[in-house]
């Protein structure tokens, strides 16, 4: 597939560029947006979808619009459809694109606008979401958008992106189970009006299940439906609208239940007023607004259980929890979670406690403003009322509003929760590999002894061994991993933390104090094994490590994660490598989506050399997945090294679109790639190569990928080809050579252009915008080999041990954050359990300014200096202070 990049990148740019002259008027253009696509869709589709886009984007068309404004907008949403054009080769690309993303909105249509209530709940921009959903509409990964759309989504993070993504999809989620409601009730001949509207109005799933609770096939009916039935309803609107002719006596059948004296009257007409006022948006408004105004608390204490079939150990889990009481804006999202367990397991009994005030407050406002009625009522009738009003609170809005105020609680808890791992994961990920030593992995063990594995600097397994410390045959061992260290000069031992971990540290941070492995200084470290025992007996462990007992699998796994993390972390399911919250408890759909997310992230901004790395790595690739991996080491066994990125698309099932997620971050090693071509020239000659590859024509074969193409030294950078053309006229701009890319030489002559003429300047010449001139520079000036995981930490290698009764109160001592979660953040300070800096010791005074924080917050892998405050050793509790961050 061939096709013309240069135009279409230089109509981008100038699509783009008023976007950032006019930085300043964003505000103003925030109302104005659904103006913008209303137009261009009635422009491309010949008005098909009008109507639904009127009605959609209702809200905000009334305003005025600035005319230079509107041009602009339009041009930021046009952008990724000028995309489409270029990479597909049907030109019909974009109208079918988009003709499907508008049908969505068609088909669901509600009385609320989706950019509208995204941007609401994620606090995002309008103008951002609209382009987001567009984005995210024609199939663009997150970590594409997050790189190289950045003027699109006003320089987000990917954290950002990936929650506008969830809300995305709950909201529309909402929107297709209204419309199937509503079929659902226009078949049985349910839907009025005003039900219909009410339907529409809902946001959330909570919300849609208190409207359509009453119609859903199966339940009896409700109080009210019965009384319906029974003819009263009349009785019940006439009550609120003309009372003066209103004669309940009229009702009675004394032969029907239900009917057969006054009080069933009574009843029956205020089971239907208590419905109607239960189903009404205005009073629904109002007492969720009273509610946040007053002290609304949730309390939880310890159910009444049998000791029989209460676990001990299990209540005193949630000894904090027996006696609970907060108010439900102060609650932190861990006690949610935690309350939440405790009464699934029967331990405890939670309710939500709204104050008297409120329903008296309610009571009266419905009473005398909201249901006042049209003309004087008797005694009786306003008796009926009232009583209405406290048994539709009582009966249906209280219940409703616990139920809303949990489920708020407790979805916002897992989001968090969710958010909290992936922002460990993805440090975890993003630990700095260790490269050129070779190691010796080690997963202790008793009863079974240790296994050893020594790999080298490339990953190769070189030795592998069991060696049994803690059964009394230490001494001897201890030879026999000399022999081994010294054969294989290793000087540098990982050692698992898990069953007999402390115990294997001791036994070799001994033989170090004595100098026993002389002439080899060596050093070890603790790194966490979580998951290496079920990867190590997953198809993938067999299939790369076929020979191998599956134990000595888990020690080879323990080596590579110090030595490259990100590579072999990737090969385990994110929610068994450990560094969660109450993992078990949240939405495993949620989580995994997620989880998978940030690998994907961590694996596409690191990048992946195409002709070495596994399978396993280039599945988590934006853009690929199993089956295109699959093919990409298939088309490279047979047909030898990618010499460009052009050659991906020879591969199968590489279209355009996957292309364009992909290539940039797919990294090609320059040298190598060299070597290798001018080796094949040399074996056939450039004659015979020419003739070979010219006779073939149409036809493939092993010889035409290098006779035809050149490796581009643009290939090792993180510049996405859509930008090469600007690349190149950027180097000639500055008099640079390709071949200088990540020299100081070429350093020196970026920084000169940008003092002299500024980046806006450069950017306006090129005419291309800051961002993708930024990454552009970023590209040409990073070293050869640059890894962005160098400016995260390093494992931590010892030579000593401490043990927690050597600790004393005051004590300075350094660490590496093992887990953050919402309440604290535990760090390991070898001795062997982790340490506690309770949340309210992390300010952001203690925070280093250096590290860009994504939230206020430290993740696993960093370095910090903290003070012992407190040790239970009883409980095996140690409490820290944060001193600083290294």
């Amino acid at each position: 597939v061939s096709f013309p990049i240069a135009p279409v990148e230089d109509n981008k740019i100038q699509l783009l560029k008023p976007k950032e002259e006019d930085a300043g008027t964003k505000p103003k253009s925030l109302n104005k947006k659904p103006e913008v696509p209303q137009k261009m869709e009635i422009n491309s589709f010949q008005g098909k979808t009008q109507n639904s886009l009127v009605s959609d984007e209702k809200p905000s068309t009334s305003v005025p619009v600035v005319k230079q404004e509107k041009c602009e907008e339009e041009f930021a949403f046009d952008e990724p459809p000028s995309k489409k054009i270029k990479l597909n080769a049907c030109p019909e690309g974009k109208p079918v694109k988009n003709l499907g993303g508008n049908k969505i909105k068609e088909e669901f249509e509600m009385n609320w606008d989706i950019v509208q209530a995204l941007s609401e709940i994620t606090n995002v921009e309008p103008w951002v979401c609209a382009n987001l959903i567009r984005l995210f509409q024609e199939e663009n990964t997150i970590p594409f958008i997050a790189r190289y759309r950045k003027e699109l989504i006003n320089n987000l993070e990917a954290d950002a992106l990936r929650e506008v993504q969830q809300n995305l999809e709950e909201l529309r989620t909402v929107a297709k189970k209204t419309h199937t409601m509503i079929q659902k009730l226009k078949k049985e001949g349910q839907l009025s009006s005003c039900l219909l509207k009410g339907l529409l109005n809902c946001r959330t799933l909570e919300e849609l299940d208190h409207v359509s609770a009453p119609y859903k096939s199966g339940s009896k009916g409700t109080k009210a439906q019965r009384a319906k039935q029974l003819g009263l309803e009349p009785a019940a609107l006439s009550l609120l609208q003309n009372p003066g002719e209103l004669n309940l006596f009229s009702y009675i059948r004394p032969s029907t239940k239900g009917l057969a004296n006054i009080q069933e009257v009574e009843t029956g007409v205020q089971h239907i007023l208590a419905d109607i006022f239960a189903k009404d948006k205005d009073t629904l408004d109002f007492i969720r607004k009273l509610c946040q105004q007053r002290y609304v608390s949730i309390q939880s204490t310890l159910a009444k259980v049998s000791p029989k079939n209460g676990n001990e150990k299990d209540i005193d889990k949630f000894q904090l929890y027996h006696e609970f009481s907060c108010n439900i804006k102060n609650i932190q999202h861990h006690q949610i979670l935690a309350i939440n367990r405790g009464e699934n397991l029967k331990i405890l009994t939670v309710k939500v406690n709204i104050p008297d005030g409120v329903k008296n407050e309610f009571c009266w406002w419905c009473v005398n403003e909201r249901w006042r009625p049209k003309q004087f009522l008797k005694p009786e009738f306003m008796r009926i009322l009232r009583s209405s009003v406290e048994d539709a609170y009582k009966r249906l809005i209280y219940p409703l509003l616990c139920r809303e105020f949990r489920s708020k609680l407790t979805s916002d808890a897992e989001k968090e929760s969710v958010m909290m791992f992936g922002r460990n994961l993805r440090q975890l990920l993003l630990t700095s590999p260790v490269r050129g030593r070779t190691l010796m992995g080690v997963d202790p063990g008793y009863k079974h002894g240790c296994k050893l594995a020594i790999i080298s600097p490339t990953s190769q397994i070189l030795h592998t061994d069991v060696v049994y410390l803690h059964s009394g045959q230490g001494f001897r061992e201890a030879e026999k991993i000399k022999r081994l260290l010294l054969q294989h000069s290793c000087s540098t031992v990982v050692i698992g933390n898990g069953t007999a971990c402390r115990e294997t540290e001791a036994y070799f941070a001994d033989l170090i104090m004595k100098k026993y492995f002389a002439p080899l200084d060596v050093v070890y470290c603790i790194v966490s094994e979580a998951g290496a025992s079920i990867y190590s007996v997953s198809p993938e462990a067999c299939k790369e490590m076929p020979d191998l007992d599956p134990n000595l699998r888990s020690a080879v796994s323990i080596a590579r994660r110090v030595q490259d993390p990100l590579a072999e972390l990737v090969k385990i399911e994110p929610k068994h490598i450990g560094v969660g919250m109450y993992q078990h408890d949240v939405s495993q759909t949620l989580l995994k989506a997620t989880l998978d997310s940030v690998v994907e992230e961590c694996v596409s901004f690191v990048g992946v050399d195409i002709n070495i790395c596994s399978e396993i790595l280039l599945r988590h690739i934006a853009g690929l997945n199993t089956n295109r991996a699959k093919n990409i080491i298939e088309w490279r066994e047979k047909n030898g090294p990618f010499i460009n990125r052009e050659q991906l698309k020879e591969v199968k099932g590489l279209g355009p679109k996957t292309f364009q997620q992909c290539a940039g971050f797919i990294r090609f090693n320059q040298e190598y790639i060299k070597t290798f071509c001018s080796n094949k020239k040399n074996e056939l000659g450039s004659g015979a190569l020419l003739t070979k590859a010219g006779a073939l024509g149409k036809k493939k074969s092993k010889l035409t990928p290098c006779a035809l193409q050149q490796p581009n030294p643009l290939d090792q950078t993180c510049i996405h080809p859509e930008s090469y053309n600007i690349a190149v006229r950027f180097l000639s701009l500055i008099g640079g050579n390709a071949n200088d890319i990540g020299k100081s030489d070429m350093q020196q002559k970026v920084n000169a252009v940008i003092q002299k003429e500024g980046l806006e300047g450069i950017a306006k010449r090129l005419n291309t915008t800051v961002h993708t001139l930024q990454l552009i520079i970023d590209g040409l000036t990073q070293p050869e080999g640059y890894d962005i995981r160098t400016d995260f930490d390093k494992p931590d290698f010892k030579r000593s041990i401490v043990c927690l009764e050597d600790l004393s109160v005051g004590a300075v001592l350094t660490g590496k954050v093992e887990n953050a979660t919402p309440f604290g953040v535990f760090v390991d300070i070898g001795v062997g359990k982790a340490g506690l800096i309770p949340v309210r010791n992390i300010t952001e005074a203690k925070l280093s300014k250096v590290k860009k924080r994504r939230s206020l917050g430290l993740g696993p892998g960093e370095r910090v200096e903290v003070k012992v405050l407190n040790v239970d050793i009883p409980r095996l509790r140690i409490t820290l202070d944060l001193i600083r961050v290294l």
